[in-house]
């Protein structure tokens, strides 16, 4: 028995559940499962809850050169048994056009439905996704023949509307996730350095004034009042953060105390705020103190399920500062597939301690 279990986790501030109700739909909502809208890709999506219909990890790779069909195999149903799967649907992503046996990358598909196979995980359905139309690998029938196929969805599926109310976007491809954090021309950069240099002397004669704690505290005040600048509907005039009141927050965040207090940010209403808030730091901070507002920008996506973001975001992190300890820990959790929840469970009980 457990003599100290980890406290409630919070729910998933603004979820919102959705209901696929066929394949059409499932197909049709890869790119918003995803955050962005995959090409030449392999897509497995895991099936879990009671009855195994509720959508859980969704896993994203590029389609290999066939001899490494069975590798990519091995790796993608290692990552998916971390989720305690009851069932998996495996889509292809491609252009390809069909080959002599039929639907292009057959042999991919036979290669993921035997692993999955072989750790008791049955694959209920697995389509072809190309121009349009989708195809199932398993469907004898004439709509599943090789140049016919079925059109999807032209309407708005439930998962659209649910990512409109809980502002994700999806991007037409991957390289447009780095583009939302990427750097401003050189005179913008060139003045924020300016202005983190200048703020950086100014911080150090505070410590030496006031301490440590009282710094900390200033800090953690112009991290919420960003934050309340950053809410959705917040007025446009005004809201944008300026040079000094974004240096302001960035070097608060070098404090670790601070950063992990941020943390919890995640966890609340203000989450949708806090991402958008780490997003403009990541955006426009200088190196490396972009590294920390980056981090706190992985964990906001990862918990709401954006993989990809929360990897290219860690990226960035890494690539500012190589020895980011908290980056370094996530890279390495998000590669073994922790599920969103667990994270939030750990940071829940990082905020609040364990309950004897």
């Amino acid at each position: 028995m457990d003599a100290h279990p980890r406290p409630p986790v919070p729910p998933a501030p603004g979820r919102i559940d959705v209901r696929l109700t066929d394949l059409g739909d499932l197909a049709a909502s890869i790119p918003h499962l995803l955050g962005f809208r995959p090409r030449e890709s392999v897509v497995l999506v895991s099936l879990t809850g009671p009855s195994g219909g509720r959508v859980g990890l969704t896993m994203r790779a590029d389609i290999p050169p066939a001899e490494h069909a069975g590798a990519l195999a091995a790796a993608l149903t290692r990552r998916v048994l971390t989720d305690r799967p009851r069932g998996a649907v495996l889509a292809v992503v491609s252009d390809e056009p069909d080959a002599v046996d039929g639907l292009p990358h057959r042999a991919l598909v036979h290669e993921l439905v035997l692993a999955l196979t072989r750790h008791a995980v049955a694959v209920d359905e697995a389509v072809l996704v190309r121009s349009g139309r989708w195809w199932s690998y398993d469907c004898a029938d004439a709509c599943c023949a090789p140049g016919r196929g079925t059109p999807l969805p032209t309407g708005v599926t439930e998962l659209e509307v649910a990512a409109v109310a809980t502002g994700v976007v999806v991007e037409p491809d991957r390289e447009g996730l780095g583009a939302r954090i990427a750097p401003p021309d050189a005179s913008a950069r060139q003045a924020m350095a300016a202005a983190c240099a200048e703020f950086a002397a100014a911080r150090a004669d505070s410590i030496s004034e006031a301490g440590w704690h009282a710094v900390a505290e200033r800090s953690w005040t112009a991290i919420l009042d960003a934050l309340a600048r950053s809410r959705p509907g917040a007025s446009a005039a005004g809201s944008r953060l300026t040079d000094p009141e974004l240096a302001r927050v960035v070097w608060g965040l070098r404090d670790r105390a601070v950063r992990d207090r941020a943390l919890q940010l995640a966890l609340g209403p203000d989450a949708a705020a806090a991402e958008q808030l780490w997003t403009e730091c990541t955006r426009r901070a200088p190196g490396p103190l972009d590294a920390a507002p980056a981090t706190l920008l992985a964990v906001s996506a990862w918990l709401r399920g954006d993989g990809a973001m929360a990897d290219v975001a860690l990226r960035r992190a890494l690539a500012s500062e190589p020895g980011y300890a908290l980056a370094r820990l996530l890279v390495q959790a998000l590669a073994a597939c922790m599920h969103p929840a667990a994270l939030r469970a750990l940071i829940a009980e990082a905020v609040h301690g364990p309950v004897d």
